[in-house]
C-alpha cells in the first residue's frame, strides 16, 4: 500500500509550483499590456497636445524595428546585418504600388510587408550559416537589392532621385500607421514570448544541437522567426515611405536603419520581451537630449553614452536588472 505521507507533500508542492508559474504570468501579462496601454496613449496624444511628431515617429520607429530584430537576434542568435533589405523593399514596394499603381496607401505597406516574407523566404537558405557568416551574407544580399533596384528603370523606382509620393498620402494618417505596427509588433512578441515557439527558439539560441536532439525543428522554428522578423521591417519601411512621402535607394537601405536597430535592442537586452523598447525610449530620448544642448557634438556624446552603456551593462538594461535580480526573469523574460 502506497505511503501517503510521502505523496501528499510532494503532490502538494508541484500544485503550489503550478500557481506560481500562473500568478507569474498573470503579472507579466500585465507588465506588458500596461506598458503597450501607456504608449499607445502616450502616442496618440501627440498630434493633439504639441504637434511634434518626428521625435515620437522615430520612437515608434525604432522599438519597431528593435523588436522586429529581436525576433530573430535574441530569440534564436542570429544577427542579420543586412536587416535594412526588408525596410527598403518594404518601402520602394509601397511607393510602387501608390505611385505607378494608384493603389491606396493604407493597402499598400500590407503589400510591402507581403513583399518581405518573399524576400526573406528568397533568403532563407542563408539560415544554413551561422555567426558572422550570416551576418555577411545578409549584409551582402542587402547590398546587392540596393544595387538591383538603383539600376532599375526609372520611370519604376525614380532612380537616384528616388520616389515621391507625398502628395497622395497624409502624414498624420502615417503616424498613427506606425503606431498600429509597433503595437502588433509589441502583441506578437508578447505572444511569442509564451508560446511552444518562442521556447523552442530560446532552447535553439543555448543548444541548436540539443533542441533537436530534445525534438525541436530547428530548421522550421529559425525560419518562422525570420519571416515574422522580415515582415514586421518591411512594414516599417513602407509606413515610413507613407509618413515621410519621399525617399532613394541611399535612405531606404541605410545601413544605420540595421545598426540603429541593433544598439536599441541590445541597450535594452536582447532576448528580453521589453527590452528592445526600453532600449529605444532610453536611446532616443538621449539622442534629443544631447542634441538640443550639444548640437555640435551631438554624434560624438551620444557615441558616448552608447559606448558606456554597453561596457557596463553589456546584457542591455533589463538583462543587466534581471542577473542582478533573477526573479525579475519571471517577469520580464
Amino acid at each position: 500500500m502506497a505511503d501517503l505521507s510521502q505523496t501528499a507533500p510532494t503532490a502538494t508542492g508541484a500544485l503550489g509550483r503550478g500557481s506560481d508559474i500562473k500568478r507569474q504570468r498573470r503579472i507579466r501579462r500585465a507588465i506588458w499590456y500596461a506598458l503597450i496601454l501607456a504608449i499607445v496613449i502616450w502616442c496618440a496624444m501627440v498630434p493633439v497636445r504639441d504637434g511634434n511628431l518626428s521625435i515620437y515617429f522615430a520612437f515608434m520607429l525604432g522599438a519597431t524595428m528593435a523588436t522586429g530584430l529581436n525576433f530573430v537576434a535574441g530569440f534564436t542568435g542570429y544577427m542579420p546585418f543586412g536587416y535594412v533589405a526588408f525596410y527598403g523593399l518594404g518601402s520602394y514596394v509601397t511607393g510602387i504600388a501608390v505611385k505607378l499603381l494608384g493603389i491606396p496607401v493604407y493597402l499598400a505597406v500590407p503589400m510591402g510587408g507581403c513583399a518581405g516574407i518573399l524576400l526573406a523566404l528568397a533568403f532563407a537558405p542563408t539560415l544554413r550559416l551561422s555567426g558572422i557568416y550570416f551576418a555577411i551574407v545578409s549584409l551582402s544580399l542587402a547590398i546587392i537589392l540596393q544595387r538591383s533596384i538603383a539600376l532599375m528603370p526609372e520611370e519604376i523606382t525614380g532612380g537616384s532621385l528616388g520616389m515621391n509620393i507625398g502628395v497622395l498620402t497624409d502624414r498624420i494618417q502615417g503616424y498613427y500607421a506606425m503606431l498600429v505596427v509597433l503595437v502588433m509588433a509589441l502583441l506578437t512578441a508578447s505572444w511569442l514570448a509564451e508560446s511552444r515557439l518562442g521556447r523552442s527558439l530560446k532552447a535553439i539560441r543555448e543548444d541548436a544541437e540539443a533542441a533537436d536532439a530534445m525534438g525541436v525543428n530547428v530548421v522550421r522554428s529559425r525560419l518562422y522567426a525570420w519571416l515574422v522578423s522580415a515582415f514586421f521591417a518591411s512594414l516599417v519601411g513602407g509606413v515610413q515611405a507613407w509618413f515621410t512621402g519621399a525617399f532613394d535607394t541611399f535612405t531606404a537601405f541605410d545601413v544605420l536603419v540595421t545598426a540603429k536597430a541593433i544598439i536599441y535592442a541590445m541597450a535594452g537586452g536582447l532576448g528580453t520581451v521589453i527590452g528592445p523598447v526600453v532600449g529605444t525610449v532610453v536611446l532616443v530620448w538621449a539622442d534629443e537630449l544631447v542634441w538640443r544642448a550639444f548640437p555640435e557634438l551631438n554624434s560624438f556624446l551620444l557615441g558616448l553614452v552608447i559606448a558606456l552603456l554597453i561596457l557596463f551593462a553589456p546584457r542591455g538594461i533589463i538583462g543587466t536588472l534581471i542577473r542582478r535580480y533573477p526573479r525579475l526573469r519571471n517577469y520580464f523574460m
